[in-house]
């Protein structure tokens, strides 16, 4: 919890459940929004991306087939907004869940897994610019470490689970298109849950957790504990950020950004309209036609970059340093509505329990409260 948070909650009426839950809905709805303008923005980055990870491309100059695939528009020419125009409302609302969700899902998580373990919360705000050699030093024994380790792995996990139920059925509405990927669930037929989840989700969220975890735990853990003190700014943050996000995040995520946009080709490649995916399948296909280059190659690794960088790598400095410099001023405008919900209840209250007065000549008599 940043120091701003802490000083306005010293003068703040609410409690401490009530200012964290504030804080927690504060960040996520933020996040929803940065992460929801630096997707639409970066829209021909991702359809580039999305087919340079898919079986669309293979052979020579894949790159260069990955963009003219992403500019066609359908009409056998090409087109700047043709990227956009696979962009519909379930995908607006869904990049503002997936950021906001994942954010508020993984403080929760971190937050009542910390508190059930009795393990410290992950480093947030000022906390990373503080000098982790002035931390106290507790003993920790075989038990506290295994607490830790697990709460480390859980909270991205679980966060990445619930991200890619948001948004997973949105990517793939924005690979297919609204019109084929239409076609394709109702020739499948799923159940709601399975419907709501989207083809390919558990590759999908695998992607996720390795994000959220990039973002979440290993940029402000190592940033915190190894970055040199006298050079931590929000400067060397946001770069530190990206570092990590390009070259340890994206390079595990691509692996499985290129299964899920193959299992997708795989969905829509049957002689029926759709199939169910069949993972070990798509391997083996992947496998027999490219190698290991149907998995992870330089350009697929780069591709995936532009197009995730701009907004998963920035999170940890947005999270980090942008969000806090707002938590006073939302501690305070959430203080004053809970004043004025809560002084009229006060008021009405105090006015029946004050005892009435009659004046007798020079002598006033208390009477008893009127009671209603």
């Amino acid at each position: 919890m940043s120091t701003e948070h802490e000083r306005h909650g010293r003068n703040n009426e609410l409690s401490e459940s009530v200012q964290s839950a504030t804080m927690m809905t504060y960040r996520s709805v933020g996040l929803g929004v940065y992460g929801a303008a630096i997707r639409f923005v970066g829209m021909p980055l991702e359809k580039i991306a999305l087919y340079m990870n898919s079986a669309q491309v293979s052979g020579e100059n894949q790159l260069r087939q990955a963009v003219q695939l992403a500019f066609q528009d359908g009409k056998g020419g090409s087109s700047f907004l043709a990227p956009y125009k696979v962009v519909g409302p379930a995908s607006g609302i869904a990049w503002f869940l997936q950021y906001s969700v994942m954010g508020m899902v993984f403080q929760v998580v971190d937050k009542t897994l910390s508190q059930a373990m009795g393990v410290p919360v992950m480093p947030y705000g000022k906390k990373l610019m503080e000098n982790p050699e002035s931390d106290v030093r507790e003993s920790s024994d075989l038990v506290t470490t295994m607490k830790s380790c697990s709460k480390i792995l859980l909270a991205p996990v679980i966060a990445g689970m619930v991200e890619s139920v948001v948004a997973n059925r949105a990517e793939a509405q924005r690979y297919f298109g609204i019109h084929k990927f239409s076609q394709m669930e109702a020739a499948l037929k799923w159940n709601p849950i399975s419907k709501m989840c989207g083809p390919a989700y558990l590759v999908n969220s695998s992607r996720n957790l390795i994000m959220s975890a990039t973002s979440f735990v290993i940029t402000p853990v190592l940033y915190r504990k190894y970055f040199p003190q006298e050079q931590k700014s929000q400067g060397t943050l946001f770069w530190f950020g990206l570092g990590v996000n390009i070259f340890i995040g994206n390079v595990v995520a691509i692996t499985q950004q290129a299964l899920w946009g193959r299992a997708l080709d795989y969905a829509a490649s049957g002689t029926t309209v759709a199939r169910n995916i069949h993972y070990k399948s798509v391997i083996q296909e992947g496998l027999v036609k490219e190698g290991k280059s149907a998995f992870f190659t330089m350009p697929k690794w780069a591709s995936r970059v532009l197009m995730n960088a701009p907004v998963q790598g920035t999170l940890p400095w947005f999270y980090n340093e942008i969000l806090p410099l707002g938590e006073g001023a939302v501690l305070s405008a959430a203080n004053s509505v809970y004043s004025q919900m809560v002084k009229p209840s006060k008021n009405s209250g105090s006015r029946s329990s004050v005892p009435l007065t009659t004046e007798i000549g020079t002598e006033k008599m208390a009477t008893s409260p009127i009671k209603e």
